[in-house]
């Protein structure tokens, strides 16, 4: 005997779900529905952390290129690249947290012009400082980073930073 069709789909959609529930789901940024749950300072610490993993990625791969010198291993080519991608990895967010969170959810037209353009300016500024970070592991560019994030945070919040150390 047959299964009727109602059960079947029930089962399938159950199915779906339980599936859907063990597969890794991405939340880097906060949600884009109406909440209201928001955590501006919590984002400003986050993009402080991923510019000290950039900055620290940048020192690694120093090290790693004065240790080349000798020659090159496949376990140097193995950390370096690792280095890389987890800069990148932390170039990329600080720009996700900018775009899907500031700026599409935070950063609004009621503010005043002049606020507003002061925001839209120095979040744009951190977007790019981390693009460079991205191609380049200068000191100097790692540290253009953190204070184009410090500006914005001026910016948005009105105040000196003040952030966890990182």
């Amino acid at each position: 005997m047959k299964t009727p069709l109602p059960i079947r789909l029930a089962i399938t959609s159950l199915f779906v779900v339980a599936v859907s529930a063990m597969t890794p789901q991405s939340a880097d940024a906060h949600c884009q529905v109406p909440c209201g749950i928001f955590s501006d300072q919590h984002r400003f610490e986050s993009m402080m952390e991923d510019y000290t993993t950039i900055a620290k990625a940048n020192g690694e791969l120093k090290k790693l290129t004065e240790e080349l010198s000798g020659g090159v291993t496949p376990l140097a080519i193995n950390q370096a690249t690792r280095w890389v991608t987890t800069k990148e990895e932390h170039c990329h967010r600080i720009q996700e947290t900018i775009a899907s969170y500031f700026m599409a959810q935070r950063i609004k037209t009621g503010d005043d012009a002049e606020a507003y353009v002061k925001k839209l300016t120095a979040a744009h500024a951190v977007m790019q400082a981390a693009m460079k970070a991205r191609q380049d592991t200068s000191d100097e560019v790692a540290e253009a980073l953190k204070t184009k994030i410090h500006d914005f945070y001026r910016a948005y919040e009105g105040k000196e930073p003040h952030f966890e150390s990182h």
